[in-house]
């Protein structure tokens, strides 16, 4: 994180960063005898994260745990998991610096016999991970974590619960310091192309 401190007077500038490399374009000259203080956050990377099969990522949970150890603040997020019946009100604390939050319904929580029957049920379902990406798009833009994972987000993708076009923007519009990662096993080609890091998991 870098920050810039206008010091206005006469075209005067005093620039502190923790890095020695910035450039004139990095902050703007605003004529004031006013005292401004920017923060900018610099963002860090989308790491995608594929396998063939569901559940296939407890290395990405596990270094999550690591990273809360450490003192980042970390965000967990299992969009299509539920069972323990969570969701954004029950979010649990884990690490003191792991936030972790699941989905209040969830496919996994029923026999397929019981979703294709049960049309209310394929809507609370819908709702409920709806609610959980709307607590996620705000979290990607508050600037508060030091790392996001979006688990399985694709596969919400796919089921057309969450649109991509949507995904897409609030990534660009990400306002976050450390990296955000999502996993799932069918990846869109945009969002491949988006990525600054891909992992392909095999079994």
């Amino acid at each position: 994180m870098q920050i810039i401190l206008n010091l206005e007077k006469k075209s005067k500038i005093m620039v502190l960063s923790s890095s020695s490399n910035y450039s004139k374009s990095n902050f703007d000259f605003v004529e004031t005898n006013k005292v401004t203080l920017n923060k900018k956050i610099q963002n860090g990377q989308v790491q995608i994260y594929q396998s063939p099969y569901r559940g296939s990522y407890s290395t990405v949970i596990r270094d999550s745990f690591r990273n809360a150890a450490l003192g980042r603040k970390v965000l967990l997020v299992q969009l299509m998991k539920g069972g323990v019946k969570q969701g954004v009100s029950n979010a649990l604390r884990l690490c003191g610096n792991l936030k972790w939050v699941r989905s209040s319904n969830s496919y996994d929580q029923y026999t397929s016999e019981e979703i294709v029957n049960n049309k209310n049920l394929r809507k609370s379902i819908h709702d409920s991970t709806n609610e959980l990406w709307n607590y996620c798009k705000k979290e990607l833009l508050s600037g508060t974590n030091d790392q996001i994972i979006l688990d399985e987000i694709f596969l919400a993708v796919e089921m057309k619960i969450i649109d991509k076009n949507d995904l897409i923007s609030t990534l660009e519009n990400r306002c976050i310091s450390g990296d955000v990662i999502l996993t799932g096993t069918s990846i869109p080609k945009d969002l491949l192309l988006m990525a600054n890091q891909i992992t392909e998991l095999r079994s």
